[in-house]
Protein backbone atom coordinates (compact mmCIF):
# COMPACT_ATOMS: atom_id res chain seq x y z
CA UNK A 1 0.00 0.00 0.00
CA UNK A 2 1.61 3.24 -1.13
CA UNK A 3 1.37 6.69 0.42
CA UNK A 4 2.74 8.17 3.61
CA UNK A 5 1.65 10.91 6.03
CA UNK A 6 2.58 12.58 9.27
CA UNK A 7 -0.31 12.21 11.73
CA UNK A 8 -0.63 14.46 14.78
CA UNK A 9 -2.84 13.54 17.74
CA UNK A 10 -3.73 15.76 20.73
CA UNK A 11 -3.97 14.00 24.10
CA UNK A 12 -5.71 16.44 26.43
CA UNK A 13 -5.32 14.27 29.51
CA UNK A 14 -1.57 13.98 29.03
CA UNK A 15 -1.09 17.56 27.83
CA UNK A 16 0.76 16.27 24.77
CA UNK A 17 0.64 16.05 20.99
CA UNK A 18 1.85 12.73 19.57
CA UNK A 19 3.45 12.50 16.13
CA UNK A 20 3.16 9.38 13.98
CA UNK A 21 4.52 8.33 10.62
CA UNK A 22 1.90 6.59 8.51
CA UNK A 23 3.52 4.40 5.86
CA UNK A 24 2.51 1.10 4.24
CA UNK A 25 -0.67 0.95 6.28
CA UNK A 26 1.07 1.21 9.66
CA UNK A 27 1.48 3.89 12.32
CA UNK A 28 4.81 4.39 14.07
CA UNK A 29 5.11 7.00 16.80
CA UNK A 30 8.07 9.32 16.26
CA UNK A 31 7.63 11.92 19.02
CA UNK A 32 5.55 12.90 22.04
CA UNK A 33 5.49 16.67 22.54
CA UNK A 34 4.53 18.27 25.86
CA UNK A 35 3.73 21.82 26.86
CA UNK A 36 0.11 21.83 25.64
CA UNK A 37 -1.99 21.36 28.82
CA UNK A 38 -5.58 20.35 28.17
CA UNK A 39 -5.15 20.62 24.40
CA UNK A 40 -8.29 19.38 22.67
CA UNK A 41 -7.90 21.12 19.32
CA UNK A 42 -5.19 22.53 17.09
CA UNK A 43 -4.80 23.71 13.51
CA UNK A 44 -1.83 23.29 11.18
CA UNK A 45 -0.35 25.83 8.76
CA UNK A 46 1.40 23.29 6.54
CA UNK A 47 2.93 25.96 4.29
CA UNK A 48 4.89 27.39 7.20
CA UNK A 49 5.20 24.27 9.39
CA UNK A 50 3.39 25.99 12.25
CA UNK A 51 0.82 24.58 14.65
CA UNK A 52 -1.63 26.68 16.67
CA UNK A 53 -2.78 24.70 19.71
CA UNK A 54 -5.57 25.63 22.09
CA UNK A 55 -4.39 25.12 25.67
CA UNK A 56 -6.19 25.35 29.00
CA UNK A 57 -5.06 25.22 32.62
CA UNK A 58 -3.51 28.15 34.48
CA UNK A 59 -2.88 30.20 31.33
CA UNK A 60 -5.52 29.35 28.72
CA UNK A 61 -4.92 30.56 25.21
CA UNK A 62 -3.29 29.72 21.89
CA UNK A 63 0.25 28.37 21.74
CA UNK A 64 2.25 28.50 18.50
CA UNK A 65 4.55 25.55 17.82
CA UNK A 66 7.10 25.01 15.04
CA UNK A 67 6.88 21.59 13.36
CA UNK A 68 9.87 19.51 12.24
CA UNK A 69 8.25 17.18 9.73
CA UNK A 70 11.14 14.72 9.62
CA UNK A 71 11.07 13.97 13.35
CA UNK A 72 7.57 15.10 14.30
CA UNK A 73 8.97 17.24 17.11
CA UNK A 74 7.32 20.54 18.05
CA UNK A 75 9.12 23.61 19.39
CA UNK A 76 7.43 26.40 21.34
CA UNK A 77 7.33 29.73 19.45
CA UNK A 78 4.85 32.00 21.23
CA UNK A 79 1.69 32.10 23.33
CA UNK A 80 -1.43 34.29 23.35
CA UNK A 81 -3.23 34.34 26.70
CA UNK A 82 -7.04 34.35 26.63
CA UNK A 83 -8.21 35.03 30.20
CA UNK A 84 -11.89 34.80 29.22
CA UNK A 85 -11.50 31.08 28.44
CA UNK A 86 -9.65 28.69 26.17
CA UNK A 87 -10.67 27.70 22.66
CA UNK A 88 -12.48 24.49 21.75
CA UNK A 89 -12.01 24.94 18.00
CA UNK A 90 -9.52 26.80 15.81
CA UNK A 91 -9.50 27.45 12.06
CA UNK A 92 -7.07 29.23 9.76
CA UNK A 93 -8.07 31.33 6.79
CA UNK A 94 -6.60 33.77 4.25
CA UNK A 95 -3.51 31.66 3.59
CA UNK A 96 -2.66 31.45 7.27
CA UNK A 97 -2.79 35.19 7.96
CA UNK A 98 -5.95 34.97 10.09
CA UNK A 99 -7.08 32.64 12.85
CA UNK A 100 -10.64 31.98 14.03
CA UNK A 101 -11.55 30.50 17.39
CA UNK A 102 -14.62 29.30 19.28
CA UNK A 103 -14.77 28.99 23.08
CA UNK A 104 -17.36 26.64 24.57
CA UNK A 105 -16.81 27.52 28.22
CA UNK A 106 -16.28 31.22 27.55
CA UNK A 107 -19.19 31.54 25.12
CA UNK A 108 -17.32 33.70 22.65
CA UNK A 109 -15.73 33.57 19.21
CA UNK A 110 -12.77 35.53 17.89
CA UNK A 111 -10.71 36.53 14.88
CA UNK A 112 -6.99 37.20 15.21
CA UNK A 113 -4.28 38.30 12.81
CA UNK A 114 -1.25 36.03 12.39
CA UNK A 115 2.22 37.22 11.42
CA UNK A 116 5.28 34.97 11.44
CA UNK A 117 3.61 32.64 13.91
CA UNK A 118 2.58 35.42 16.30
CA UNK A 119 -1.15 35.49 17.02
CA UNK A 120 -2.52 38.98 17.71
CA UNK A 121 -4.93 39.96 20.41
CA UNK A 122 -8.50 39.29 19.23
CA UNK A 123 -9.75 41.76 16.64
CA UNK A 124 -13.31 40.55 16.08
CA UNK A 125 -15.37 39.09 18.91
CA UNK A 126 -18.88 37.66 19.11
CA UNK A 127 -20.80 36.07 21.99
CA UNK A 128 -23.19 33.12 21.93
CA UNK A 129 -23.64 30.39 24.54
CA UNK A 130 -21.43 27.31 24.24
CA UNK A 131 -19.81 28.01 20.89
CA UNK A 132 -18.31 24.71 19.77
CA UNK A 133 -16.78 25.21 16.33
CA UNK A 134 -16.04 27.69 13.57
CA UNK A 135 -15.16 27.45 9.90
CA UNK A 136 -14.38 30.02 7.22
CA UNK A 137 -15.34 29.85 3.58
CA UNK A 138 -12.45 28.92 1.29
CA UNK A 139 -12.17 32.52 0.01
CA UNK A 140 -11.85 33.84 3.58
CA UNK A 141 -14.85 36.18 3.22
CA UNK A 142 -17.27 34.51 5.63
CA UNK A 143 -17.18 32.78 9.03
CA UNK A 144 -19.70 30.35 10.51
CA UNK A 145 -19.83 29.77 14.29
CA UNK A 146 -21.87 26.93 15.81
CA UNK A 147 -23.63 27.61 19.12
CA UNK A 148 -24.59 24.37 20.84
CA UNK A 149 -26.24 26.25 23.70
CA UNK A 150 -28.51 28.37 21.50
CA UNK A 151 -29.17 25.82 18.71
CA UNK A 152 -27.96 28.06 15.89
CA UNK A 153 -25.24 28.86 13.40
CA UNK A 154 -24.04 32.47 13.51
CA UNK A 155 -22.95 33.81 10.11
CA UNK A 156 -20.58 36.72 9.54
CA UNK A 157 -18.60 38.55 6.92
CA UNK A 158 -14.91 38.89 7.74
CA UNK A 159 -13.85 42.36 6.58
CA UNK A 160 -10.38 43.41 5.40
CA UNK A 161 -9.32 44.23 8.99
CA UNK A 162 -10.72 40.92 10.38
CA UNK A 163 -13.75 42.47 12.01
CA UNK A 164 -16.86 40.26 12.14
CA UNK A 165 -19.91 41.85 10.51
CA UNK A 166 -23.23 39.98 10.88
CA UNK A 167 -25.11 38.89 7.80
CA UNK A 168 -28.85 39.44 7.51
CA UNK A 169 -30.08 37.44 9.30
CA UNK A 170 -27.16 37.09 11.72
CA UNK A 171 -28.11 33.53 12.66
CA UNK A 172 -29.81 30.49 11.17
CA UNK A 173 -31.61 27.99 13.39
CA UNK A 174 -30.92 24.36 14.18
CA UNK A 175 -33.78 22.21 15.50
CA UNK A 176 -34.60 23.10 19.14
CA UNK A 177 -32.67 20.90 21.55
CA UNK A 178 -30.54 19.29 18.83
CA UNK A 179 -27.24 20.69 20.14
CA UNK A 180 -25.36 21.60 16.92
CA UNK A 181 -21.66 20.92 17.47
CA UNK A 182 -19.30 20.74 14.46
CA UNK A 183 -19.68 21.84 10.85
CA UNK A 184 -17.98 21.39 7.49
CA UNK A 185 -18.33 23.06 4.09
CA UNK A 186 -18.37 20.87 1.00
CA UNK A 187 -15.74 21.21 -1.70
CA UNK A 188 -18.08 23.18 -3.97
CA UNK A 189 -18.71 25.65 -1.09
CA UNK A 190 -22.43 25.65 -1.84
CA UNK A 191 -23.47 23.71 1.27
CA UNK A 192 -22.70 23.46 4.99
CA UNK A 193 -23.26 20.31 7.01
CA UNK A 194 -23.62 20.33 10.81
CA UNK A 195 -23.47 17.36 13.20
CA UNK A 196 -25.69 17.66 16.27
CA UNK A 197 -24.57 16.34 19.65
CA UNK A 198 -27.96 15.68 21.28
CA UNK A 199 -30.05 14.38 18.35
CA UNK A 200 -27.25 12.74 16.35
CA UNK A 201 -28.25 14.26 13.02
CA UNK A 202 -26.47 15.81 10.07
CA UNK A 203 -28.18 19.08 9.17
CA UNK A 204 -27.79 20.38 5.64
CA UNK A 205 -27.78 24.10 4.77
CA UNK A 206 -27.65 25.56 1.29
CA UNK A 207 -25.04 28.31 1.04
CA UNK A 208 -25.17 31.42 -1.12
CA UNK A 209 -21.63 31.59 -2.43
CA UNK A 210 -21.75 35.32 -3.15
CA UNK A 211 -23.63 36.69 -0.13
CA UNK A 212 -22.65 33.90 2.28
CA UNK A 213 -26.07 33.20 3.79
CA UNK A 214 -27.26 29.76 4.86
CA UNK A 215 -30.71 28.23 4.35
CA UNK A 216 -31.90 25.02 6.07
CA UNK A 217 -32.29 22.22 3.53
CA UNK A 218 -33.00 18.92 5.27
CA UNK A 219 -31.32 16.45 7.58
CA UNK A 220 -30.72 12.78 8.34
CA UNK A 221 -29.78 10.64 11.32
CA UNK A 222 -26.07 9.88 11.77
CA UNK A 223 -26.16 7.45 14.74
CA UNK A 224 -26.89 3.72 14.91
CA UNK A 225 -30.67 3.42 15.29
CA UNK A 226 -30.39 -0.24 16.35
CA UNK A 227 -28.75 0.74 19.65
CA UNK A 228 -31.84 2.37 21.17
CA UNK A 229 -30.13 5.63 22.10
CA UNK A 230 -32.31 8.36 23.60
CA UNK A 231 -32.35 12.02 22.62
CA UNK A 232 -29.87 13.82 24.89
CA UNK A 233 -30.39 17.08 26.75
CA UNK A 234 -28.01 19.79 27.89
CA UNK A 235 -26.19 18.87 31.10
CA UNK A 236 -27.17 15.19 31.11
CA UNK A 237 -24.63 12.36 31.36
CA UNK A 238 -25.11 10.54 28.04
CA UNK A 239 -23.42 7.36 29.27
CA UNK A 240 -25.59 7.13 32.40
CA UNK A 241 -28.82 7.58 30.43
CA UNK A 242 -27.72 5.88 27.18
CA UNK A 243 -28.25 9.09 25.24
CA UNK A 244 -26.97 10.14 21.82
CA UNK A 245 -23.57 11.84 21.97
CA UNK A 246 -22.55 13.08 18.51
CA UNK A 247 -19.06 14.53 18.10
CA UNK A 248 -17.16 15.07 14.85
CA UNK A 249 -17.64 14.89 11.06
CA UNK A 250 -15.35 14.86 8.00
CA UNK A 251 -15.68 14.20 4.28
CA UNK A 252 -13.69 11.33 2.76
CA UNK A 253 -15.01 12.17 -0.72
CA UNK A 254 -17.89 14.32 -2.00
CA UNK A 255 -20.36 11.47 -1.41
CA UNK A 256 -19.37 10.28 2.06
CA UNK A 257 -19.46 12.33 5.26
CA UNK A 258 -18.13 10.36 8.23
CA UNK A 259 -19.61 11.04 11.68
CA UNK A 260 -18.69 9.86 15.18
CA UNK A 261 -20.98 9.03 18.10
CA UNK A 262 -19.46 8.56 21.56
CA UNK A 263 -21.95 6.58 23.64
CA UNK A 264 -21.75 3.53 21.36
CA UNK A 265 -18.27 4.52 20.05
CA UNK A 266 -19.20 4.30 16.37
CA UNK A 267 -18.24 5.77 13.03
CA UNK A 268 -20.72 5.90 10.16
CA UNK A 269 -20.76 7.50 6.71
CA UNK A 270 -23.72 9.72 5.83
CA UNK A 271 -24.33 9.60 2.08
CA UNK A 272 -24.29 13.02 0.37
CA UNK A 273 -26.08 12.87 -2.96
CA UNK A 274 -24.86 14.84 -6.01
CA UNK A 275 -27.59 17.46 -5.65
CA UNK A 276 -26.91 17.86 -1.91
CA UNK A 277 -29.46 15.86 0.14
CA UNK A 278 -28.21 13.45 2.79
CA UNK A 279 -29.23 9.92 3.78
CA UNK A 280 -28.40 7.92 6.90
CA UNK A 281 -25.42 5.54 7.11
CA UNK A 282 -26.13 1.96 6.09
CA UNK A 283 -23.58 0.50 8.51
CA UNK A 284 -21.42 1.48 11.48
CA UNK A 285 -17.96 0.58 12.76
CA UNK A 286 -17.19 0.29 16.48
CA UNK A 287 -13.97 2.20 17.09
CA UNK A 288 -11.89 3.67 19.94
CA UNK A 289 -13.92 4.32 23.09
CA UNK A 290 -15.65 7.71 23.04
CA UNK A 291 -14.44 9.01 19.63
CA UNK A 292 -14.48 12.77 20.11
CA UNK A 293 -12.12 13.51 17.22
CA UNK A 294 -10.93 11.84 14.04
CA UNK A 295 -9.55 12.91 10.68
CA UNK A 296 -9.47 11.71 7.08
CA UNK A 297 -6.32 12.02 4.97
CA UNK A 298 -6.59 14.69 2.25
CA UNK A 299 -6.55 11.99 -0.44
CA UNK A 300 -9.52 10.29 1.25
CA UNK A 301 -7.74 6.94 1.63
CA UNK A 302 -7.14 6.81 5.38
CA UNK A 303 -9.03 7.62 8.57
CA UNK A 304 -7.42 7.89 12.01
CA UNK A 305 -9.73 7.91 15.02
CA UNK A 306 -8.95 8.82 18.64
CA UNK A 307 -11.00 8.00 21.74
CA UNK A 308 -11.32 10.02 24.93
CA UNK A 309 -11.36 6.82 26.97
CA UNK A 310 -8.64 5.07 25.01
CA UNK A 311 -4.88 5.53 24.98
CA UNK A 312 -4.69 4.23 21.40
CA UNK A 313 -5.67 5.48 17.96
CA UNK A 314 -7.04 3.34 15.13
CA UNK A 315 -5.95 3.57 11.50
CA UNK A 316 -8.42 2.56 8.80
CA UNK A 317 -8.40 2.29 5.04
CA UNK A 318 -11.49 4.00 3.60
CA UNK A 319 -13.45 2.31 0.84
CA UNK A 320 -16.66 4.17 0.11
CA UNK A 321 -18.78 3.77 3.24
CA UNK A 322 -16.64 0.94 4.62
CA UNK A 323 -13.60 1.00 6.90
CA UNK A 324 -10.85 -1.63 7.07
CA UNK A 325 -8.83 -1.63 10.30
CA UNK A 326 -5.11 -1.57 9.46
CA UNK A 327 -3.37 -0.72 12.71
CA UNK A 328 -3.63 0.62 16.27
CA UNK A 329 -0.98 2.60 18.11
CA UNK A 330 -0.40 4.02 21.59
CA UNK A 331 -0.80 7.78 21.91
CA UNK A 332 -1.77 9.23 25.32
CA UNK A 333 -4.60 9.92 27.78
CA UNK A 334 -7.89 11.46 26.54
CA UNK A 335 -6.86 11.48 22.88
CA UNK A 336 -9.33 13.76 21.12
CA UNK A 337 -7.99 15.55 18.01
CA UNK A 338 -6.29 14.30 14.83
CA UNK A 339 -4.59 16.01 11.86
CA UNK A 340 -2.85 14.74 8.70
CA UNK A 341 0.22 16.52 7.31
CA UNK A 342 2.08 15.63 4.11
CA UNK A 343 5.57 14.27 4.94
Amino acid sequence: MSGSWLVLVANSGSGTISSFKLADGRLSRTAVNGGVPGCSTFVVDARRDLIYAAVKGDDPGITTLALDRASGTLTHRSHLSLPDGGMNYLALTRNGSALLGASYGGGYGITCAVHDGEVSEPIGRIEYPNLHSVRASSDGRFAYFVSLGADLIAQYTIDAWLNLLPLTPATVPAPPGSGPRHLVLNAAQDAVYVLTEFSGEVLRYRRDQYFGGLTPAGSTTAHDLTKGLGHSVFGADPLEHHYIWGADLHFSDPSHLWCSERTESTLGAVRVHPDGPVTAPESFVVTETQPRGFAVSPDGRYLVCAGERSTQVSLYRVRGDQLELLDRAETGAKANWVWFVAP
